[in-house]
């Protein structure tokens, strides 16, 4: 329903929810394929889940919009929480682009993607998702600058620590 390119402009409740139930609607009617509702707004997240949706991808981690992790625990729904720093507008600017040193201890790219996403994960077990439906998402291409992003690529199985 909304773009999350750098760059992009916000899109108005309304309009999200105009471009995306149809389409969830429809595509429940002739399918029973998982369908993943990107947004940042939990009350898209509700209707679309509510109209046949199964998984709610949030490109802000449950940041943007301060009611979506408990509308998405109280719906039983898995979550992805995706690493992203600023907004779509923002997150390129080199204050949500900045690591510190990547060959220091605890610094860099990966280390604080690890982290921001962790936190994610305590604050959503917290509003009643249970681990077993969390699933992370490291923004590639979200907040990272193309060091960044590579150091995500070739460093990836540290996440997992």
């Amino acid at each position: 329903g909304e773009s999350t390119r750098p760059g992009a402009e916000d899109v108005a409740l309304e309009e999200e929810l105009r471009r995306v139930l149809p389409v969830v609607r429809r595509i429940r009617e002739e399918s029973d394929i998982p369908i993943s509702i990107d947004t940042r707004n939990s009350k898209v997240a509700k209707a679309a889940i509510e109209a046949g949706a199964d998984i709610v991808n949030d490109v802000s981690g449950g940041t943007h919009d301060s009611n979506m992790l408990s509308c998405v625990a109280s719906m039983g729904v898995p979550m992805v929480m995706m690493h992203m720093r600023g907004n779509p507008k923002t997150m390129q600017h080199s204050s949500n682009t900045n690591y510190g040193d990547d060959n220091r201890e605890g610094e860099g790219v990966i280390a604080g993607v690890a982290k921001e996403l962790m936190q994610r994960c305590l604050e959503a077990e917290k509003a009643g998702i249970p681990r077993w439906l969390q699933i992370v998402d490291p923004g590639i291409g979200f907040a990272k600058n193309l060091n960044g992003n590579l150091s995500l690529l070739k460093g990836a199985e540290k996440l997992r620590k």
